[in-house]
């Protein structure tokens, strides 16, 4: 007797057609905003504003408006630039690793991922730039060939591999992103109606014609630039926990911290992956092609993550005491039960505990739970990096320069400002470009959809499925599209 195999859950639902795809995800770029749109973007406007003020206080009296003192020199701003690095590390793996494992579930959310990343890196890119306390001579960090006379950049210094690794990072991911939006703005292209918006698509689609042509090489294109990415999933974080790891300092130096800062980086990248998705789905209407399977998903990843970031917080106690060296034993000692005990309390609480109701299934399929959950995370990886910047600092090898560090109103204004800017380029984003890859998700339409039951270790059907090649405005030419006939 033969068992009948489950058919998997299916990555569209509502019985979708290539019509209704094009039609449901063009929808809200040529509509007109409508007020929840316009809300949300006013709100990301004030913050913006206030991150111009911020920046304006910054550059023209100096980082003295910050609340750095003699120990604490690197605190909010060194803590925002690599909590917004690590948001941006989960488009590029959602892009090119899924990708390159033919991963199908990817094709409804890599576009928003893709931005999200881009959107990020501008993010994290701000803060070093103003750290320089001069950033109008931000460009001697590249080496110019004696411009300057003597003046050479330290190759030595991880500070510099920050610069190379994050302009490639961020150079390859919008690349990959632009060249994944060409089918759809040409689709956008044939639909526009006014002169001014047919002639914006016209120029960024680039010509495409869809032709078999455009296709190989779109595809092909789409192979390389992953190619390329996945290292640098690996690469941008491990050299920006190189800026830690590479020091001296009783708490930074570690060789966990590359590895670890990866996982974190996933970890929280994921987190904003979903708060922005279960938002999107919910104000365009897209519950159709982001299913709660692409939701759970997401959260299994999550938690995955979420469980090597508890094992590295336990590693790093276990080292400090194996190793016997007095200061590392403080430095971790202080962390846990010093005056900012309550920052590496709520790390453990929202990284390691909370992500461990993801386990429930109903935790899973929740969409309430997971954005809360989503939300928590990402508060959680904040404190990670302000307990492991500011601790380490705050008491180092003479007691004489200790000192607490106190975040000024210019402080508080950098990082919630950068969000206004976040959310403000997202917003644009989400309104102007199709927010879901279109061509990608038209190729797995049909994917788990149930066509009769389908035997395990066979390929009968209840009726002979057939193969046949369906050129369509907006799916490969050369890509099969299998049907039933008894559903026709």
């Amino acid at each position: 007797m033969q068992h009948v195999s489950a058919i998997r859950e299916p990555l569209v639902t509502g019985g979708k057609s290539y019509h209704d795809v094009t039609e449901d995800v063009c929808r809200q770029v040529e509509a007109a905003p409508n007020i929840r749109w316009m809300a949300a973007f006013s709100v990301a406007l004030f913050f913006l504003g206030v991150f111009f003020y911020s920046v304006y206080r910054t550059v023209w009296y100096g980082i003295g408006e910050w609340g750095l003192n003699k120990t604490v020199n690197w605190a909010w701003d060194i803590t925002n630039f690599v909590w917004w690095v690590g948001i941006g590390h989960a488009g590029t793996l959602i892009s090119a690793v899924l990708l390159l494992f033919r991963q199908k579930w990817r094709s409804s959310i890599n576009r928003a991922a893709e931005a999200m990343t881009i959107f990020a890196v501008i993010c994290a890119g701000q803060f070093p730039i103003f750290h320089m306390g001069r950033p109008w001579v931000g460009y001697w960090v590249f080496p110019f060939q004696n411009t300057f006379g003597s003046l050479w950049v330290n190759f030595n210094s991880p500070l510099l591999w920050d610069v190379f690794a994050i302009s490639t990072y961020f150079s390859v991911s919008l690349v990959f992103w632009y060249t994944g939006l060409i089918p759809d703005f040409a689709t956008i292209r044939d639909r526009a109606k006014g002169k001014v918006s047919k002639l914006a698509y016209s120029l960024l689609s680039f010509n495409w014609k869809g032709s078999a042509k455009h296709w190989s090489r779109y595809e092909t294109v789409s192979l390389i630039l992953a190619g390329i990415s996945t290292p640098l999933v690996l690469s941008v974080h491990t050299i920006v926990s190189m800026d830690f790891a590479t020091s001296v300092v009783p708490g930074w130096h570690t060789t966990i911290f590359p590895p670890y800062f990866v996982a974190g980086a996933i970890f929280s990248g994921f987190a904003m992956v979903l708060t922005l998705m279960l938002i999107t789905r919910v104000v365009f209407k897209l519950e159709d092609y982001i299913t709660l399977e692409h939701i759970a998903l997401m959260n299994k990843i999550m938690m995955v993550t979420g469980s090597i970031v508890g094992v590295a917080y336990i590693t790093e106690f276990f080292i400090a005491w194996y190793s016997q060296v007095e200061f590392e034993q403080y430095a971790f000692i202080n962390r846990a039960t010093g005056p900012y005990w309550w920052a590496y309390a709520a790390m453990m609480t929202c990284n390691v505990i909370t992500p461990q109701l993801v386990w429930f299934r109903r935790v899973r399929y929740s969409i309430p739970l997971t954005f809360i959950l989503s939300i928590i995370v990402n508060i959680g990886m904040w404190f990670e990096r302000f307990v492991i910047i500011v601790t380490s600092l705050h008491r180092d090898y003479l007691p004489s320069s200790w000192a607490m560090f106190s975040p000024t109103l210019i402080d508080v204004g950098m990082y919630v400002g950068s969000m206004g800017l976040f959310f403000t380029l997202f917003l644009l984003f989400a309104k102007f470009f199709p927010v879901i890859n279109m061509a990608e998700v038209k190729t797995v339409l049909k994917y788990g959809v149930d066509n009769g039951p389908t035997y395990r270790g066979d390929i009968a059907h209840t009726a002979p499925a057939q193969t046949q090649t369906i050129v369509t405005p907006g799916v490969p030419a050369s890509a099969p599209v299998a049907y039933n006939k008894s559903n026709d």
